[in-house]
């Protein structure tokens, strides 16, 4: 059995094969080394060959008889390493236990600390069996029958470690098919990724490259600038503002065909600050349309270009006068600054308007790359092809197709644009004109 001395002394790499095939070892109870019986434990004492251990031993010399059959007394010794051999398997077996456990679930440092012990065993192991065969030489009897139930359980743990090193080589082919697997189902979702990618692209274009989505988008920013104005107004009315000489300072010397149609001279203010500065160019507008709130989208992503334009419009829109006079304090703004954007129900309804606005840019060159944007001076003939007019009387709207020339424009609350060869009309407050008598 040299060569399975020579096995054991050089532990395989693969750990967990070697203490899977030495768990059986605990089996040795056939080797016959320890008995039931008490009395038969009690008279082990030792001698080899009626060697005497001491001369005040001499009890331990002697021959035992039980039941009629005499016992040669063996060496305590022996005992005490078979133990200890017993305990070296049990902890062998531990060991593997641990072993299997960190295999499941797959936990590289639990597995190497079971391998530094499982090899702290096996050499123990080896160490008791090498132990085992030179107290074998010294002996001067050898129970057969022990020796021969040995090696037959030593034979079977033989051909149990070739079953385990079967075993694990099938494991461990196993694992690297899955691995393979797993690594084409890597590859593989990652080109759905992309092609989904592909389709929720070409999905948002369909939605967002037509005329009708981007009129309806320019009433939704018309009519979220007209509702910006409202707590801008009222914020004046309560913090003691001459809205009059505000409306004026905005257009002045504009004749109002009745006094609530200034609100529109604070609308065309707000206008021309969102869009003050900004040509025409196309970016993604997605991250922003998935969100009902775009405070949300904001605090979500506070350095996408949507925050960037809320931040510099704020500033623009929203005076610091007029801010301090409103709340008695610059913490909103200079939270703004900071690169934050706070729940306010005043900035909130900004939020929602900045939105529309940074939309409607966004998508007119993903329609037309050649769109543009128009603008109408104070003064100029109205007209129903470019201009559509902000008020109406009570006969309904202002101008009618055979009146065009008597209607000027007072100011522009909000600029069209071309797309393609389709016209969306700017919105513009609008005057009659006094012809001279006798004039055609």
């Amino acid at each position: 059995m040299e060569h399975v001395t020579n096995k054991l002394s050089k532990p395989s790499s693969n750990i967990s094969e070697m203490v899977s095939k030495f768990a059986k070892v605990c089996k040795l109870r056939s080797i016959g080394v320890f008995s039931n019986d008490h009395h038969y434990q009690h008279n082990l004492i030792g001698n080899n060959d009626g060697v005497s251990m001491g001369e005040d031993s001499s009890d331990a010399t002697e021959e035992t008889e039980f039941h009629g059959e005499k016992i040669h007394p063996q060496p305590v010794v022996v005992d005490k390493d078979i133990a200890g051999l017993f305990e070296t398997v049990s902890a062998l077996k531990l060991a593997y236990v641990q072993l299997q456990e960190a295999h499941i679930p797959y936990d590289p440092d639990k597995i190497v600390s079971a391998d530094e012990l499982v090899v702290a065993q096996l050499e123990a192991l080896c160490k008791s069996k090498k132990a085992f065969k030179e107290k074998q030489f010294s002996k001067t009897k050898l129970d057969s029958s022990r020796s021969d139930s040995l090696r037959s359980e030593i034979d079977v743990i033989e051909k149990l470690l070739e079953k385990l090193k079967s075993q694990d080589r099938d494991r461990d082919a196993e694992i690297s098919r899955l691995r393979q697997e797993l690594h084409d189902l890597d590859s593989g979702n990652a080109v759905l990724v992309e092609k989904i990618k592909e389709i929720s692209l070409e999905r948002r274009n369909v939605r967002i490259l037509n005329v009708s989505m981007f009129e309806d988008t320019f009433k939704r920013a018309s009519k979220a600038i007209h509702d910006f104005a409202r707590p801008i107004i009222s914020l004046m009315q309560a913090s003691g503002w001459d809205l009059n000489l505000a409306a004026d300072s905005i257009e002045n010397g504009v004749v109002y065909g009745k006094r609530s149609d200034k609100k529109y001279a604070f609308e065309a203010y707000i206008a021309r600050r969102m869009f003050n500065g900004m040509p025409l160019r196309s970016y993604d507008v997605d991250d922003v349309l998935r969100f009902d709130d775009p405070i949300n989208s904001l605090i979500d992503n506070p350095k996408s270009g949507f925050a960037n334009f809320c931040r510099e419009k704020y500033m623009l829109a929203v005076h610091p006068m007029m801010e301090m006079s409103f709340f008695r304090n610059l913490d909103q703004r200079m939270f703004i600054l900071s690169g934050r954007h706070p729940r306010t129900p005043f900035y909130q309804i900004f939020a929602r308007m900045a939105k529309w606005v940074w939309i409607l840019q966004g998508i007119a060159t993903s329609i037309d790359p050649n769109a543009q944007m128009f603008s109408v001076h104070r003064g100029s003939k109205f007209s129903d092809v470019y201009l559509e007019p902000v008020q109406e009387n009570k006969e309904g709207v202002v101008v009618s197709k055979g009146e065009q020339s008597n209607f000027k424009v007072e100011f522009m609350v909000m600029p069209g644009f071309k797309i393609g060869s389709t016209l969306v009309k700017s919105r513009a407050y609008v005057s009659e004109t006094k012809q001279p008598a006798g004039t055609q």
